[in-house]
């Protein structure tokens, strides 16, 4: 379809949800996520110029569908809805395509300056202010996160931290992957899963390059795709895993302290954060990581291109900081 095309028909949806006219401006394709397409454009609606987002696009099926959280986006984009009411900063959603747009699955979102890139964020001197707070923002964000209705988001897929594990042992199954190290990672999750944990909605996916940050800290979460309900520890655990710090030295992230975001977690939730509980999660964020890389390499090239592809050759490095972690 010509960006001519989609610009039209997406001029219906914006007159639609935001007022006439809905003419569209500067619309174009950004890189981004493997399953779907993002679109940035200016429209005319309502007598105003709104800066916008659409995605849109299906989920990619593969031998882990049905075994891991994979959200359709219009229930990504209602996740969003709901976690705006409890004061997490996910895009605003403006809209959610119908069928009768004739641009397949998706919805349209304000847009957000700043900067997504975790080696510019880690690196560059002026998001040193940023660095200094992220850690405690990050763990009020999270505390938020938890505290969204779960009978808002009914479609959430259910697990505890045993079938968290389990899902993932089998995913390897299905690969027919046999690899020792792995192996027993596996083994080891399954002995050492958390006893009694909440459960809550998590985020899935809390991590560096899906925030988007400004000079006073974090401005924005993205990528609600991977929600689910379960133990929340685990979105406190996948933000420490060492492949989100692109390079940084702290064990947040690359750019803070856990206890600036266990702080920023309890003063925000009341709830004291034990951290050998988030320590299993990020040992299994690990874990998590080595498999998802197998998920992206054996997708071939034609679907996924060269550099994802390629991904799936670094299952060693995760592997060895998980190693790393439970050895320390």
């Amino acid at each position: 379809m010509s960006n001519e095309e989609i610009a039209r028909r997406l001029q219906a949806v914006i007159a639609r949800h935001l007022g006439l006219p809905g003419t569209i401006h500067d619309l174009r394709a950004l890189t981004g996520g493997a399953n779907r397409s993002t679109w940035s454009f200016d429209a005319e609606a309502g007598g105003a110029r709104h800066r916008l987002i659409m995605q849109h696009g299906g989920v990619t099926e593969d031998l882990a569908t049905g075994l891991v959280p994979q959200l359709e986006p219009e229930q990504d984009a209602q996740l969003m809805i709901a976690a705006s009411e409890v004061g997490v900063p996910a895009p605003k959603v403006r809209a959610i395509l119908e069928p009768a747009d004739d641009l397949g699955r998706g919805y349209v979102t304000e847009r957000v300056d700043g900067e997504t890139l975790g080696p510019r964020i880690i690196r560059e001197e002026k998001y040193a202010g940023a660095r200094a707070v992220m850690a405690r923002q990050c763990g009020e964000i999270l505390a938020r996160t938890h505290r969204i209705d779960a009978a808002r988001v009914p479609f959430l897929m259910r697990q505890d931290a045993a079938a968290h594990v389990e899902a993932h042992r089998q995913i390897v199954d299905r690969f027919g992957l046999r690899l020792p190290a792995l192996d027993m990672a596996l083994r080891w999750a399954a002995e050492n899963v958390p006893k009694n944990a909440r459960s809550t909605v998590v985020h899935g996916d809390f991590r560096l390059g899906n925030l988007i940050v400004g000079e006073e800290g974090v401005r924005c979460v993205l990528d609600w795709e991977l929600g689910q309900i379960g133990d929340p520890m685990q979105d406190l655990g996948w933000l420490c895993i060492r492949t989100w710090r692109f390079g940084g030295p702290a064990p947040v992230a690359g750019f803070g302290t856990r206890e600036d975001l266990y702080a920023g977690y309890e003063r925000a939730s009341g709830i004291a954060v034990d951290p050998a509980h988030v320590r299993f999660w990020e040992a299994f964020g690990n874990i998590k990581w080595v498999i998802h890389c197998l998920r992206l390499g054996m997708r071939g090239v034609a679907e996924n291109g060269i550099e994802r592809c390629a991904i799936g050759r670094r299952i060693e490095e995760p592997l060895w900081d998980f190693l790393n972690l439970i050895e320390g």
